[in-house]
């Protein structure tokens, strides 16, 4: 039986993408195979179509880290055929054919069931960036933070993993102030429950100082480099930041005083390798820290297979706001 799958593979010594027909065969052997009733677009997708990118590992890939649909077959005890689940990180849209295809195969250890009452849609809508931004709270809450200590900061928060961290802090009681160097989305932070908007350049202060004025209780920084260096810069005494984002850079110039003269935390976010048990424990409440409702306000657009490469173009220059998914459907 052939799908409908959108496909990057090599190309001379570029890149190329392309909607075209894979045999069911092609997609592997794995037990699970989940009928794709949605994806979404992420920024690790939009990596993997670029020439000369470390992130894919085979060719050709279909790409789409994040997936939700029906189980039609199983080979796999505790998986049922008929369960709505999700399946993200791991491999999946990097080294084993992602969400972008009518149909995926997947390990059973990959698979998340979802709560009753939580769709496909509204599961992808939360995706990887909501799950990012779930994981980082439990590891802020971890380090003692509650909802009474100060304003939490959420750098990026325009992207998808900033948008839903907005979202979850908000919903939690949490004081959000939300970081963007887009001023046209301040409306949209505030309608996300941001009690005030900055811009970029207003994090850190003066960056020609080893400590800056103690602001953030904690922070969920998104964007690293630059950002995250003032970040830690300006956090209170035993603050702590939980960094998952890389877009304004891997480098990381700071000094030992915010850790050892204020006691802070750098905490890292690993959506990838989450072991499965704590992934399926933070699904288990998607529907109280995103209720569906709320959650509808990040999807920016729905795109098919046929939009998926601009949607990537768009995600890779910065030009998405929240969430992007896809109906392999249309």
């Amino acid at each position: 039986m052939a799908v409908r799958a959108f496909v990057v593979d090599k190309d001379g010594d570029g890149l190329a993408t392309s909607v075209t027909e894979l045999a069911d065969q092609e997609l592997g052997s794995d037990p699970v195979v989940i009928e794709v009733e949605w994806a979404a677009c992420n920024f690790k997708d939009s990596m993997v179509v670029q020439p000369g990118n470390r992130v894919a590992r085979r060719f050709p890939l279909v790409p789409g880290i994040d997936l939700a649909g029906t189980v039609v077959e199983s080979g796999a005890p505790g998986v049922e055929v008929g369960e709505t689940v999700l399946a993200h990180g791991y491999d999946l849209g990097v080294a084993h054919h992602g969400g972008f295809a009518e149909r995926a195969r997947v390990p059973a250890e990959w698979v998340v069931p979802l709560p009753e009452g939580v769709s496909a849609r509204h599961a992808v809508s939360v995706g990887t960036a909501g799950f990012t931004a779930a994981l980082s709270l439990r590891r802020l809450q971890d380090n003692g933070l509650g909802p009474g200590d100060g304003p939490v900061l959420v750098t990026g928060a325009s992207g998808g993993v900033g948008s839903m961290a907005v979202s979850i802090l908000s919903g939690h009681g949490y004081e959000v102030v939300a970081s963007t160097g887009k001023a046209a989305e301040h409306p949209y932070l505030r309608g996300l429950g941001a009690s005030e908007v900055i811009g970029r350049d207003e994090v850190g202060g003066d960056d020609g100082r080893v400590l800056g004025p103690e602001r953030w209780a904690a922070a969920i920084d998104c964007v690293g480099g630059e950002t995250l260096a003032a970040v830690l810069r300006t956090l209170r005494y035993g603050g702590s930041v939980a960094a998952s984002g890389l877009t304004g850079g891997n480098a990381l110039a700071t000094t030992v005083y915010p850790f050892i003269v204020r006691a802070v935390a750098l905490v890292g976010i690993d959506s990838v390798m989450t072991p499965i048990e704590e992934r399926r424990a933070v699904w288990a409440k998607v529907a109280d820290d995103y209720p569906a409702d709320r959650i509808e306000s990040v999807v920016e657009r729905e795109v098919g297979l046929e939009g998926i490469a601009a949607a990537l173009d768009d995600l890779a220059a910065a030009r998405v706001r929240g969430r992007v998914l896809v109906d392999p459907r249309r």
